[in-house]
């Protein structure tokens, strides 16, 4: 059965307080990119997040109560966008992000539910970044081949492909990409994106920031922080050598490197459901069971 959810009305301390608190943990979150940037420094895994996405440590600070909610005493909100006046009170307008961002808003509630309600599927052991070096002249990072191009090759050719996400199939090297098992499309992301699939668990965080105010605070920084820690295994899984960053290799090509991906993977994907519960029931305003939601008839992504 689906039912409406109440907004929750805040008091001027309730919020102004739970704004800080929301800073405050962005700000421990960020804190070691923002130093390495001040020193022009690069890092080859956490960067991704700030670089992939574009999304600035400025994005996280900002706190939303998320949609229609309320909050009491709050002129200062007032001209925000998607926020509404009420006498001295604003509220998050919901209706109006829905109506002005229509067609995306539509596209990612139908994404999440998509892949929400897909089984996961566990047998790619992290090839896609082995897929983006394939016989390449030069690969995505400047960091060494654990196993030199030659072994990074054979590691190819010994597996099947089976990469569902599209935008790590756009990456892959064009000697890589009739490997998959199956070609991938924009078009078709909605009918291919499963919840075992890092990279679908990475996008919450991206999702978070498009849907921008109807997205409780707490959720946009637990969907940065699942993005990190899978961008982790994401490289420690790569052909990529980063024991000089500190990071122990996931040795996929292995017995034992799959079974340590699998177990660490099937981990991610249940915070990426349980969260996706989360955002879907924030911004619908609605709490609804897996399969018992109906789809928005747009699926246009941005």
């Amino acid at each position: 059965m689906t039912l409406l959810l109440e907004a929750p009305a805040l008091s001027r301390a309730e919020w102004t307080a739970a704004a800080a608190a929301h800073a405050e943990r962005a700000d421990l979150l960020t804190a070691e990119h923002r130093a390495r940037a001040s020193r022009a420094e690069k890092h080859p895994v956490e960067d991704f997040l700030f670089t992939y996405y574009s999304y600035k440590p400025a994005i996280l600070r900002r706190w939303h109560p998320g949609a229609d909610a309320v909050l009491e005493q709050a002129p200062e909100r007032a001209e925000w966008r998607w926020y509404r006046a009420e006498g001295a009170d604003v509220r998050v307008d919901a209706a109006r992000f829905r109506d002005e961002k229509g067609s995306m808003y539509r596209g990612i509630v139908n994404l999440l539910r998509a892949t929400r309600e897909r089984p996961g599927q566990f047998g790619c052991f992290g090839l896609h970044e082995w897929a983006m070096a394939y016989r390449a002249d030069e690969v995505r990072h400047a960091v060494p081949l654990r196993l030199g191009r030659a072994g990074t090759d054979a590691v190819v050719e010994a597996h099947d492909l089976r990469c569902t996400h599209f935008d790590a199939f756009r990456f892959f090297t064009p000697e890589a990409v009739p490997l998959n098992r199956s070609p991938l499309t924009r078009d078709d992301q909605p009918q291919r994106e499963q919840p075992g699939c890092l990279h679908a668990g990475m996008d919450l965080y991206k999702w978070a920031v498009k849907l921008g105010p109807l997205v409780p605070g707490d959720a946009l920084l637990d969907a940065f922080e699942l993005a990190r820690d899978i961008r982790t295994l994401d490289m420690e899984a790569s052909p990529y050598d980063l024991t000089a960053w500190g990071y122990e290799p996931v040795a996929v090509e292995t017995p034992e490197g799959k079974a340590q991906y699998v177990s660490r993977q099937r981990a991610l994907s249940e915070r990426g459901q349980h969260l996706r519960g989360r955002i879907l029931t924030a911004v619908t305003g609605v709490d609804d069971t897996p399969g018992g939601a109906d789809f928005l008839p747009s699926r246009t992504l941005l």
